[in-house]
């Protein structure tokens, strides 16, 4: 059987394990990011008309200053992230899919000032006229050197599930760094633009339907078939 690897950052490496397991996939994790908190500036929460969140990773490392937003309604990614936004106090307003720049077109039309809780790599938006966007840098993505054991499994062969371009940018230079040939290695992205990051060279690339894990989760099944 293939084996299934995650690089993803915790807790994310741990939920998709988790994930894995109820459906069936045995997954291993090597996490190659370690996410850190970054001092941010809050701006007044009176010229602010909502919060934009597009990861939990802003919830987690946002740190005291966000209990001055939690009254603003908060409009997040996806379920997962709803979740957290709920749990950090937030009334979550609209949840998205298929990425941040869905949920701000679904704004279309009103008139709102939105405080974007980001990390420091983060997908453009352009918002509709009418919105206007604030955004704080919350949390950083550290990138960390591949493990033994995860450059193991990969000469070996596996199929790699990857959430992000920037950790697939990291694999790559890792695997050059190593010379781990990519051609033992298949890539399962999360979505098309991580997939179109991913070069070439690679045993097999294919990207989830949607940017949903079990969506990924579907796809990693289909290509160990």
């Amino acid at each position: 059987m293939t084996r299934i690897v995650a690089i993803r950052p915790e807790p994310g490496l741990a939920a998709t394990i988790a994930a894995g397991l109820a459906a069936g996939l045995v997954i291993e994790g090597w996490p190659l990011f370690e996410i850190r908190a970054s001092a941010w500036d809050p701006p007044e929460p009176e010229d602010i008309d909502g919060v934009l969140i597009g990861s939990a990773n802003a919830l987690r490392h946002g740190g005291a200053a966000l209990g001055q937003f939690t009254s603003k309604p908060a409009y997040v990614v996806g379920e997962t992230t709803a979740e957290a936004a709920r749990e950090a106090g937030f009334e979550v307003a609209r949840v998205g899919e298929g990425g941040l720049q869905n949920v701000l077109d679904t704004l279309s039309g009103s008139t709102l000032r939105l405080l974007r809780l980001a990390g420091a790599e983060r997908v453009p938006l352009a918002p509709p006229i009418g919105i206007e966007l604030v955004t704080r840098t919350i949390y950083d993505s550290a990138a960390l050197p591949m493990p033994g054991e995860l450059e193991s499994a990969l000469r070996e062969g596996a199929l790699v599930l990857v959430h992000s371009a920037v950790a697939m940018h990291h694999l790559a230079a890792e695997c050059e760094a190593l010379g781990v040939a990519r051609g033992g290695i298949a890539i399962a992205a999360l979505s098309p633009r991580i997939a179109r990051e991913a070069g070439s060279g690679w045993a097999r690339v294919e990207a989830a339907e949607a940017p949903r894990e079990s969506a990924l989760l579907a796809l990693a099944r289909d290509m160990c078939h």
